[in-house]
């Protein structure tokens, strides 16, 4: 087990965090960019002293601020890969991956080696330099030159932030299937919302140096507990409003938001509590005719605004009074002729819809 606390100062930005990691697990540190994601992994890894804290490195005490202790980053027993993999450009492969191991033999260095070669499959680039090398494969180097000491654990800054996405989905689903090569405990900062689901165990989300949310990944990404958080990772409709009513028969509440009412699953709120109501857009139906035979209870009509094609497909914004941010594909964009003044009527499940800083059930 890893695990501890930090609270210190860095240029008049104040961080305030603690964490745990068991052997195997990846924990994800996810916040957007200066969020203190990077500080803390130099605060783990020894390349910066902070003011208060305890840290743990694999039932080893690396810093105690209440007995003056620190143990300096070379002697932690740390592997750590910054955003830009800090590989030597001067060492081949073999070499970069070598490097650091002063405590073995020759023969124990080239029997470790090799066998990271193999299991990063980076054999027949082993003599290669770092720049005729692709992203993908720098990478690859510098995970197995982290991994060399059999450290006790693994810190990954933003492993794709240099990468294109293509690239980044190969790797990430390559990087998975690597992670599982070794029992090391691992934490892995990111802001991207993909790198969270597909690596993640657990998820620690930082906003201005505090851990605002923490657990599973799939259940905070899907469906936030907090605005800030909510905010943070896009969801795309976001209403203020309040309770209208509630039924305990329903499981259902309605509630008022600008000109709209929404039903929602029930929360432990009174009638006249002030609610956060959150919908992805990818859960947001469009019909051009009435819908009937729907068990969906929000349908509202409204007029399409605009379209905006990205790589996930088309947002279609809709006004229904308030704006409403569905995802389609572009054939359902097509085959429904949606564009700027189309009427439509906007489908919902109350089941699709959850409260921010709220106690659904």
């Amino acid at each position: 087990m890893s695990e501890g606390w930090i609270r210190t100062s860095v240029g008049g930005f104040y961080l305030d965090v603690a964490w745990e990691v068991a052997p195997g697990e990846v924990l994800v540190v996810y916040g957007s960019s200066g969020a203190g994601k990077t500080l803390m992994l130099r605060a783990i890894a020894g390349l910066l002293k902070v003011h208060k804290g305890y840290i743990e490195v694999g039932g080893t005490v690396v810093f105690d601020e209440r007995h003056d202790y620190w143990l300096p980053a070379h002697m932690r027993n740390i592997g750590y890969v910054p955003q830009n993999y800090s590989l030597f450009p001067h060492l081949s492969v073999k070499k970069n991956i070598s490097y650091g191991l002063f405590d073995l033999t020759p023969t124990q260095v080239d029997h470790r080696v090799d066998r990271l070669l193999k299991k990063f499959n980076l054999v027949d680039l082993k003599d290669q330099l770092p720049h005729h090398l692709s992203g993908g494969e720098q990478q690859r180097v510098a995970l197995a030159r982290a991994l060399a000491p059999e450290p006790k654990l693994l810190l990954l800054d933003e492993p794709f932030s240099a990468l294109d996405i293509q690239t980044r989905r190969h790797l990430r689903s390559e990087l998975s299937n690597l992670l599982n090569f070794s029992n090391v405990p691992i934490i892995l900062v990111t802001h991207d919302h993909d790198d969270a689901l597909v690596l993640g165990d657990r998820i620690l989300v930082i906003d201005s140096g505090r851990v605002i949310e923490q657990g599973d990944p799939l259940e905070l990404l899907g469906r936030p507990s907090s605005l800030i958080f909510a905010s943070l990772i896009g969801i795309e409709n976001l209403y203020k409003g309040f309770v209208l009513s509630r039924s305990a028969y329903n499981g259902t509440m309605l509630c008022k938001t600008h000109d709209i009412t929404l039903e929602v699953p029930i929360a432990e709120i009174a009638e006249g509590d002030i609610v956060n109501i959150g919908v992805r857009a990818r859960d947001v139906l469009i019909a051009t005719s009435y819908p009937y035979g729907l068990s969906a209870r929000n349908l509202i009509p409204g007029e399409v605004i605009s379209l905006e094609m990205d790589s996930n497909g088309i947002e279609v914004s809709i006004d229904v009074g308030v704006l409403v941010r569905s995802r389609v594909t572009q054939e359902a964009a097509r085959d429904l002729h949606l564009g700027p003044g189309t009427k439509v009527w906007v489908i919902i499940k109350a089941s699709s819809c959850f409260l921010v800083d709220g106690r659904a059930r």
